[in-house]
Formats: C-alpha cells, structure tokens, sequence
C-alpha cells in the first residue's frame, strides 16, 4: 500500500482525527509505518489512548478494500495535506484535513476565494443578495465557496455558475452521499466548474457532527466569509466564529433589524464585520493584500510567471481579457483572477470598454 492509501485507512478509523493522524504520521514518518507499527508503540504517541492503538493494530486491507473501488468508481481524486495541489490557505489552519476527496479540480486562481454563507431558510431578499454577490464575485475572477445546503449556500453556488466563474461545495457528507440529495446535479454542475469536496469516506453519512468540521474548511479555503443572512442561532455564525480564529476576515450582509433572520448578521455588524452590500465592498476588505510604496522602501514585489505575463502583455498596450488570452495562452478565469490580484497590489487599473492598463 502507498502512501496515500495509507491515510485514507487511517481517516477511515473512527476518532483518529486530523489531529492524531498528523501527529501519528509525524511522530513514525509516514502514514504506512503507521499502519506497520504495534499497538505498544502507538500508545506511546501523545492523545492516542489504547483503544485507538488497537484499532489502528488490527486494520486489515480487506475491510477498507471498498473504499478504494468507490474512489475508482466515482472518479474522484484524492489529495493530501502533503501534496502540492492541495489549497495553500487551507493548509494554513491549526487542524487542516490530512485527505481531500475532489469531484473536479483546484486551480491556483483559487487563492482568490470568498466563502458565502448563511441561513438554509432564508428569506427571498437573503436568497436574491447571495445570488446577487456570488455573481459579481464570480465576474471579477473569485472563487466562491459555500456548502450545498438549502438556502444561502445553495443561492451562492448558482450565481457563481451564472457568473460563469468558479465555486467550491465543501459537504458534510461523503462525495458518494451528497446531500441534500436534491442538490446532486447542483453538485455535478459544481464540479465541472470548480469542485465538490469533503474530508469525509466516499459513503460517510450527513451526521450532525460533521457540519462545524465541513465549516472550518469553509472559512479555511477563504480569505474571508460573508454571513448573508443568519439567525442567533445559525451555524453560519460558527463558521463566522471559526473564520475569526483563522485570522479571515468576517463580513456580514445588514438586514431588517424587526427580522429573526437577520439577528445573527445584526449582531455580527455592531461587533464589529465590515458591512457589504456589493462585490466591491467585500473586495475593499482585502485592499492590505496590495503591494508598498517603493518609497517604504518594501522589497522587491513577487510575481508568479503568470502574473508576469500579464503585465508584459500590457506594457505593450492596454488589453481586454481575450486579448490577454490570446497573448498569454492562460485561460479565462486564471486571466480574470490575475487581474484581480494585480489589480488590488496596484500594478495594473481598470480602464473603460472593460479593458486594463498597467498603473
């Protein structure tokens, strides 16, 4: 068995953990010498009581045999906290998830994700704002992250398709067991756009623990979370709460102050979340990311070589997204997520006839 194979045993035994499997793996190098190791030595590692050395002992590969079948069969990739293509920000997060089922891709433009969420009984004017600034978002190049629920979550995912942008549906459940089930050619759509992912077995149940942990991935693959439309007791407050802890910024969406749908983003603005009402708004919040002055005497600024294209595309002249394509061979949405980038470090501008100019 590989290594990759050896972690989604491990993420398949019960009340391991990110946690314990990231120290199990650190502590005897590799996910399979884990799974070669006694029990005795097990125990040896810090939080893994006798009962989990046991289980992790008395693993047999002909128990885990289907779970190997479903990834082959449903033509899911797999990817692990160690690989390159798992997301940078992600990784970033006290307990990221040491496996990643993925229905589609990550891209690298994917840096540039927002995470929009709130209640799954939302009113239309909560609905119709999702909708509204998941597409914009979309428009400008972001990625939109969200969790298929009914609702917000649901309302964000399709502007973002209609923005004809990319979006990411973190689940609670495993990619074999979308849910709701309503929402499994949603999920297809997703896919071949963006991706649908989970940290969770190919058939893991919606089990209600689940859900706070499909939340800090939420706010985990974002620079920042929107709350649209949330109660005093919605769990899109706990992945506001969980974005905080992350270091990501917390926005929130104003509603009818007489309305119980709109206490939790209520609350949130009086402690404090930027107030958005458009896409600009929200992106105004990541105006730190741009680059120094020469005159603060900042380094050098750091362009990836796709960045470095672009702008060599337009020190020749000022140019629209196809022209940037045509020139650089980067597809649309990369060309749209750069500019963004660019765009908010103050290296290029927008012009009129939705063209960019280098500043």
């Amino acid at each position: 068995m590989d290594e990759r194979g050896a972690l989604i045993v491990l993420n398949l035994i019960k009340g391991l953990g990110p946690v314990r499997i990231r120290a199990l793996v650190e502590s005897f190098g590799s996910a399979e010498a884990v799974l070669e190791a006694p029990a005795s030595r097990l125990r040896a590692v810090p939080g893994i009581a006798s009962s989990l050395a046991s289980a992790v002992a008395a693993w047999r590969e002909s128990e885990y045999k289907k779970e190997f079948e479903l990834i082959e069969r449903w033509g899911l990739s797999v990817v692990s906290w160690r690989d390159p293509e798992y997301p940078p920000q992600l990784a970033e997060i006290f307990d990221p998830p040491v496996l990643l089922y993925v229905r589609g891709a990550f891209r690298p433009s994917d840096r540039w994700a927002v995470a929009l969420v709130g209640s799954r009984r939302a009113s239309s004017y909560g609905e119709r704002t999702a909708c509204r600034l998941a597409r914009e978002l979309a428009q400008r190049g972001v990625t939109v992250v969200s969790g298929l629920a009914r609702g917000v979550d649901v309302q964000a995912h399709l502007g973002a398709l209609a923005g004809g942008g990319r979006t990411i549906a973190v689940l609670g459940s495993g990619l074999g067991n979308i849910y709701p089930p309503e929402h499994r050619g949603l999920a297809k759509r997703i896919a071949s756009a963006g991706a649908v992912i989970s940290e969770f077995p190919v058939r893991a149940v919606p089990e209600s623990g689940n859900f706070p942990r499909r939340n800090r991935v939420i706010s985990g693959l974002s620079l920042g979370v929107v709350v649209v439309e949330a109660g005093s007791r919605s769990g899109a407050l706990i992945t506001a709460r969980l974005a905080m802890e992350q270091g990501r910024s917390v926005m929130a969406v104003p509603g009818r102050v007489d309305a119980s749908g709109a206490e939790g983003t209520t609350g949130l603005l009086r402690d404090g979340a930027r107030l958005v009402a458009t896409a600009d708004d929200i992106l105004g919040e990541f105006e730190y990311l741009e680059a120094k002055p020469a005159a603060a005497a900042a380094p050098a600024v750091e362009l990836s070589p796709e960045e470095a294209a672009v702008l060599r595309a337009l020190q020749e002249e000022d140019a629209g997204v196809e022209a940037l394509m045509e020139k650089t061979g980067l597809t649309s949405p990369d060309i749209s997520a750069i500019l963004l980038n660019l765009e908010l470090r103050r290296l290029v501008r927008r012009l009129p006839g939705r063209l960019y100019g280098r500043t």
